[in-house]
């Protein structure tokens, strides 16, 4: 696999560091903007965040961050499997309500990284999966928003070997069809 794979959706790319490894483990660079500059990706990222999710099939999303704090995401798996998911919501797309999704492993050590304008989640696979993820803008509530995980209009299949647990934020959550999304196709850098 290449240093940076496309997707079907423009602009969210799968990362696959290189690694290094013997028999203490391995090492890799995670991020490297000159590296990722290099392939004609320039975000400036400004915050890490890391979850753990104790059960198997919880369903973290759809999520965003509406602009004016929109934020780009580079999601790896620190620790068992996820299932992770970038869904386009920038009106005008052509692409608009696809979906992509990969499974990102400790194992394996695959990133997605999705721009902004577009909702995200992930599904866990083993129990007390981590996921670190950096932003390229900071948490702000005011401009947080989510869309149903199991919207049938975008039709993602999430792989789940049993019911998905969510927060209630999640269950709450308004169908695509319901919501007029913040972000145009074109106004997004």
């Amino acid at each position: 696999m290449d240093f940076i794979t496309p997707t079907k959706l423009p602009g969210v790319v799968l990362v696959n560091p290189p690694r290094f490894g013997d028999a203490r483990g391995f090492f890799s660079e995670s991020w490297n903007a000159r590296k990722m500059a290099e392939h004609g990706i320039d975000i400036a990222f400004v915050q890490d965040n890391h979850s753990v999710s104790a059960a198997v099939n919880t369903v973290r999303g759809l999520h965003f961050q509406a602009p004016p704090h929109a934020q780009a995401k580079l999601v790896r798996c620190g620790r068992g499997a996820l299932f992770d998911v970038a869904v386009d919501i920038r009106r005008d797309s052509a692409t608009f309500g696809q979906w992509i999704g990969c499974e990102l492993t400790a194992e394996n050590g695959l990133q997605l990284l999705i721009p902004a304008g577009f909702l995200h989640g992930f599904a866990t696979r083993m129990p007390d999966t981590e996921i670190i993820y950096k932003c390229s803008d900071y948490y702000a509530p005011e401009c947080d928003g989510a869309v149903r995980f199991d919207d049938p209009d975008i039709g993602i299949d999430w792989g789940l070997s049993g019911p998905a647990v969510l927060s209630e934020k999640d269950e709450k959550a308004p169908m695509l069809a319901d919501f007029k999304s913040p972000f145009v196709f074109g106004d997004m850098a």
